[in-house]
């Protein structure tokens, strides 16, 4: 045994010695309850484990005699730093100038982060007005909000979030519907938040020839890049209008002369006995709440797909594609 091993063990301690190579000490402190394993490893190296926060700490047999200076820290390895925390910002746009750019080029866009300072200058108030009017949800947040939003970047109290697709007005969307189809079905969205789901009834809806889809302001997942992805290129297809209320759009809906028919589960009509031939807009709500009570009262119908297994529900995507396939096959 080398001098090094005497100094940590002791020069009297028979068992010690023999026990160089593979030793376990248990230390009880009054204050903490922490248990250290030391094992000898090659290359003259010592590995201690602190299990009271598992973090790992190797110093040299040679620098033992030096009282050794071991730092206990709780810091995340980079490597899972970047793979975990790494926020994907490919379509964020920060910045007044570069902010204000895409609004004069007419950016399709899903989200807005600003100050008061910024929602209420010359330059941009109008703008933003606009924009919220078009459907495009803009949030008024505190300077600390938008740092942690933006991970710190320089900011300037503004950011936004691109949409994958321009959306159109509802009144437009009315007018194309109309004009391409006799009796067109457009499908609303009432509180889909999840993003694959929005994507996957998008490309439902563009397979079964849906004139359009309409999508709330709040309460719903904007069209980000998660949407256009799960929707494989139906995005490109179909328009889109996201409406600042749901309800006011059915309204206006029913003034043009379609018939507003909600998916429930408590529904009176099976969506296979539905025989109504007219401009239809159906609604589908979120799995865990369905369609909201005041939305329902907008319904003329509500209909229900018939379960015969045990399983109480189905998957909003796959009630959408299910439903749109019996309304555009009768």
């Amino acid at each position: 045994m080398n001098n090094s091993s005497k100094n940590f063990y002791g020069k009297n301690d028979k068992k010690r010695k023999k026990n160089a190579n593979s030793y376990s000490n248990n230390t009880n402190s009054s204050k903490k309850n922490t248990k250290y394993l030391i094992n000898s490893k090659k290359n003259d190296r010592f590995d201690i484990q602190n299990e009271s926060n598992k973090n790992n700490f190797s110093f040299n047999k040679r620098n033992l005699r030096n009282k050794p200076n071991i730092e206990l820290t709780n810091k995340v390895p980079e490597s899972y730093q970047e793979s975990s925390y790494k926020k994907n910002f490919d379509d964020w746009i920060w910045g007044k100038h570069s902010v204000f750019e895409a609004f004069v080029n007419e950016r399709a866009i899903n989200r807005i982060w600003c100050t008061s300072e910024i929602f209420s200058s010359e330059k941009f108030y109008i703008l933003l007005k606009d924009l919220k009017s078009k459907g495009v949800l803009v949030e008024e947040v505190s300077w600390n909000r938008l740092s942690q939003l933006t991970c710190g970047a320089s900011h300037q109290g503004v950011a936004l979030q691109l949409a994958s697709a321009k959306t159109i007005s509802l009144e437009d969307l009315i007018d194309f519907s109309k004009n391409n189809s006799k009796n067109p079905i457009i499908l609303a969205l009432d509180g889909i938040t999840d993003p694959h789901n929005v994507g996957a009834i998008i490309r439902s809806a563009e397979a079964f020839d849906c004139k359009g889809i309409i999508i709330p302001q709040r309460r719903s997942a904007g069209l980000t890049g998660t949407v256009a992805k799960v929707a494989a290129g139906a995005l490109e297809h179909l328009r889109v209008s996201r409406v600042v209320n749901l309800n006011r759009a059915l309204e206006a809906l029913k003034k043009k002369g379609f018939i507003i028919v909600g998916l429930s589960e408590d529904g009176l009509l099976s969506i296979s006995k539905f025989r109504e031939k007219a401009p239809l807009v159906l609604i589908v709500g979120s799995e865990d709440k369905g369609i909201s009570l005041l939305t329902q009262k907008k319904c003329d119908f509500l209909l229900r797909i018939p379960l015969k297994g045990k399983t109480s529900s189905l998957n909003a995507s796959v009630a959408a594609a299910i439903s749109i396939f019996h309304l555009t096959s009768k």
